[in-house]
């Protein structure tokens, strides 16, 4: 299905970058990618609810009054759209949010508020500098996008329901409290937020983040940020192989439903699924993934973040 992906960082180390493109050996971007991360030294650890690295938001936008819902083997995800009032006495959807500037936001969200073991979020410059610091330019249209989704994620509803056997759970909740009020100052001001502004999370969101979180390195966020399929399977491995006690196999068929939605025909997800699999694989280096007739087969790796590293990192008031 794929190349084993640990030879591309012994390649780019032995040869060097551009001699790497010039053997054709792999994909530009999956060089592109794993160089990126290799020579990336600003470290920086980020955190994500373990039910986003399982079942995750829509890649495009829909329609602003559909919902979205995703299965995986353990999970499934549903997402309502939220109300805006307006002048006409008539609420409208604001649409649920999608794509990769949906998920750098939540990253940020949930990686703050870890940090600092508090709900309440700072947003303004803060927000801006870090999606910067992810290869986001904030201004003109990208600032529209991140204003848009910020929104989107304030409003929304979610639900996850958690199969274990014959046992489901589920939790009804919002990611934050209240919204996201936007200032009214023009894009080309280069701001977001009134300054002050700050986001809090809604309190059960936030006891579930703090009771399963997953470490991620902002550098890989870093070289994949605006690709949501492959933000999504980097998480997805985060989250899976570390816990791993022996190889498992994943059918295509359960990647198709779990990473697949909008995909009419399976040998189409195929090669997209494939292409954004070597692009986690490049900014995760110890995983151990390999191809498989049907599927893949996960081995039992090392987590993309080292649990001591984790641990000498201690969680703050702020």
């Amino acid at each position: 299905m794929f190349r084993r992906m640990g030879t591309v960082h012994d390649l780019i180390e032995t040869k060097g970058k551009q001699q790497a493109l010039q053997l054709d050996e792999f994909p530009r971007d999956v060089i592109e990618a794993a160089a990126s991360y290799m020579a990336d030294e600003e470290a920086g650890i980020g955190f994500l609810y373990s039910g986003w690295c399982q079942a995750a938001l829509p890649h495009r936008k829909l329609p602003n009054d559909q919902g979205w819902q995703i299965d995986s083997e353990r999970v499934r995800l549903v997402v309502e759209p939220g109300m805006r009032g307006t002048d006409s006495g008539k609420p409208e959807p604001v649409g649920v949010p999608f794509g990769s500037r949906a998920r750098l936001i939540l990253l940020r969200l949930q990686s703050e508020a870890l940090r600092t073991n508090c709900r309440e979020v700072e947003l303004g410059k803060s927000l801006r500098d870090w999606l910067v610091r992810m290869g986001i330019p904030v201004g003109g249209r990208s600032l529209n996008d991140v204003r848009d989704q910020t929104e989107r994620i304030s409003r929304c509803r979610l639900t996850f329901e958690v199969r274990r056997g014959a046992r489901v759970g589920m939790a009804n909740q919002s990611i934050t409290e209240s919204a996201i009020f936007l200032d009214d100052e023009e894009p080309s001001q280069g701001r977001l937020f009134a300054q002050a502004q700050v986001a809090t999370l809604s309190t059960a969101f936030f006891e579930t983040l703090k009771r399963h979180p997953v470490p991620v390195e902002e550098s890989a966020v870093r070289a994949i940020a605006n690709n949501s399929m492959a933000l999504d399977v980097y998480a997805w491995l985060a989250y899976r192989l570390h816990v791993l006690v022996k190889p498992t196999p994943v059918s295509l068929r359960a990647l198709k439903q779990q990473f697949g939605a909008g995909f009419n025909r399976i040998d189409n997800f195929k090669t997209t699924f494939t292409a954004n699999l070597r692009l986690a694989l490049a900014v995760y280096r110890e995983a151990n993934v390999e191809g498989a007739q049907d599927g893949l087969v996960l081995h039992p790796s090392p987590p993309p973040v080292a649990p001591r590293v984790v641990a000498v990192r201690p969680l703050t008031r702020g």
